[in-house]
């Protein structure tokens, strides 16, 4: 799994989206006193492909974008940059290859946040992504295989 999320970080430092945020992507949860605009991102589902000779997994990443700007520019253009990034697009994984990323779903709403000791209103969207990736493996009889069609036999 930790190949995934260096792959993740990876593919977003130095980009346009991590301008976006002002380098804030954490893993899980923000540190407290993170000024925004930021973006937090884990994994929500990690279901194991391992059959009829395949073997890899399908994972669903949520990426959470929080802004405080009173307008929708900033949302919307962390947003926009972020699906630029990440859709249908390569992901370096080692140990694996993928086979598809792609944005699932969308969700946007307006939450009232405890910052210090007052209450703020920050827009929040949470952006799913479907990740799918053959992970390399082993056979007794052919060397380095990929699930999903690769060189792989029967162990």
């Amino acid at each position: 799994m930790n190949a995934v999320l260096s792959a993740i970080m990876t593919k977003i430092s130095g980009s346009t989206f991590e301008t976006d945020v002002g380098g804030r992507v954490f893993l899980d949860r923000a540190p407290d006193g993170t000024p925004f605009p930021y973006c937090i991102f884990f994994i929500v589902s990690n279901i194991p492909d391992d059959v009829f000779n395949k073997n890899g997994r399908n994972l669903l990443i949520q990426f959470s974008l929080f802004s405080s700007s009173s307008g929708g520019t900033e949302i919307t253009t962390m947003y926009d940059d972020l699906h630029s990034l990440l859709n249908n697009d390569t992901l370096a994984v080692t140990g694996s290859t993928l086979i598809w990323m792609h944005e699932q779903d969308l969700t946007t709403m307006v939450e009232d946040i405890t910052v210090l000791d007052a209450t703020q209103q920050v827009k929040v969207w949470h952006v799913d992504y479907e990740i799918v990736i053959a992970e390399e493996f082993a056979t007794y009889d052919e060397g380095i295989g990929l699930g999903y069609g690769g060189l792989g036999g029967t162990p």
